[in-house]
């Protein structure tokens, strides 16, 4: 790999870019009784009357211990999906630079990209749902700024080949971009351990699956200092309210419990995996390293149908490439997962 420099691909206006100070980004309370008349907030005391943290430092503090990373590696976005358009908008010029991404995958990747006149150059994963290393890097120009790795990947549950990862980052000179969304449910490692030896990894995260924190919509960045830097210049001033804030610190503050959650749902995948063998019309499960199990059946939209008959909501795949005929079931409780098994086992 050439010696990689962040700044040969941030978007010249970005680099150049003074961002924008707000009023609490200029003053932080030390803790002692201060009189805030800087921000033309409204005095009157409602719990949320005064403008959050915009560096959510608290947070970020707990999640810096719990995942081991320094906070200054650390961003926090209303969502994944935020910080997956704030990279697009620092290292991408519209109209001229291009993305890579590896269908089937998270659709996010290729609407943002549309969205800031983006290329997106898609490579199909291998049919064992693996990244295609040499076609991925045959498809490198330089105008590559992104390639973006769903690992463990949506919708298909598997971890990528750690050698394959390995190969791209070290042969890629742009970003290499892994979504972790589901990290929590795989025994495999996370990227975050190699964040220090690759400075061009960026990794995301989210709270909305293991966390259980999908309504409050907090997404996370975890990548090199300077990568990091460029993206706090551009990103919304508060775009993590207060409340989010505050529910986020005490679910990650929780930790213990949340593991608990954690192990059970592992449980339950194993038993609704065992129990999906016995369905006449499902022809294949796939192995999931996430919360969810795809499978292969007779008449995905046929299926999907039935279920709904039946007061059951999945997803039905098959319009996705390499996804034919396939269903995802997101691993519940244990009666719901009964619930599930026990429709599927009585429908004809």
């Amino acid at each position: 790999m050439k010696e990689f420099n962040i700044n040969n691909l941030v978007r010249p206006n970005v680099a150049g870019l003074k961002p924008y100070s707000s009023a609490r980004d200029e003053y932080q309370s030390t803790g002692s009784e201060m009189v805030f008349l800087d921000a033309n907030e409204n005095p009157f005391q409602t719990d949320v009357n005064r403008y959050p943290d915009p560096q959510q430092r608290s947070l970020k503090t707990e999640l810096a211990k719990i995942k081991n990373v320094s906070t200054e590696h650390i961003l926090l976005g209303n969502g994944s999906d935020e910080v997956l358009d704030l990279l697009f908008r620092a290292f991408c010029e519209p109209g001229e630079d291009n993305v890579i991404t590896l269908p089937p995958t998270y659709g996010m990747y290729k609407v943002l990209a549309n969205i800031n006149n983006i290329e997106n150059r898609e490579v199909l994963l291998n049919s064992d749902f693996e990244p295609n290393v040499e076609k991925i890097l045959n498809s490198v120009d330089q105008n590559t700024k992104m390639i973006f790795l769903c690992s463990p990947n949506n919708p298909t549950g598997n971890s990528f080949s750690e050698e394959k990862i390995i190969y791209i980052l070290e042969n890629f000179n742009g970003l290499v971009v892994i979504d972790e969304a589901y990290i929590d449910f795989s025994n495999k490692e996370s990227w975050l351990n190699k964040l220090k030896e690759y400075p061009n990894l960026v990794i995301t995260q989210t709270l909305s699956k293991a966390f259980g924190m999908a309504g409050i919509r907090l997404g996370i960045c975890y990548a090199s200092v300077e990568i990091i830097q460029i993206l706090n210049k551009i990103k919304p001033p508060y775009n993590v309210n207060e409340l989010t804030q505050l529910r986020a610190l005490d679910r990650v503050l929780n930790k213990q419990c949340v593991d608990l959650e954690i192990a059970d749902l592992l449980k339950q995948r194993t038993v609704l995996g065992e129990a999906l063998v016995e369905v006449n019309f499902i022809e294949k499960i796939y192995p999931s390293d996430a919360n969810f199990i795809l499978v292969k059946v007779d008449d995905a939209n046929k299926r999907y149908d039935q279920l709904l008959e039946k007061g059951i909501v999945i997803r039905n795949r098959t319009t996705q490439p390499l996804c034919e005929n396939t269903l995802r079931f997101t691993v519940g409780t244990g009666e719901e997962n009964k619930k599930l098994i026990e429709a599927l086992k009585n429908i004809e």
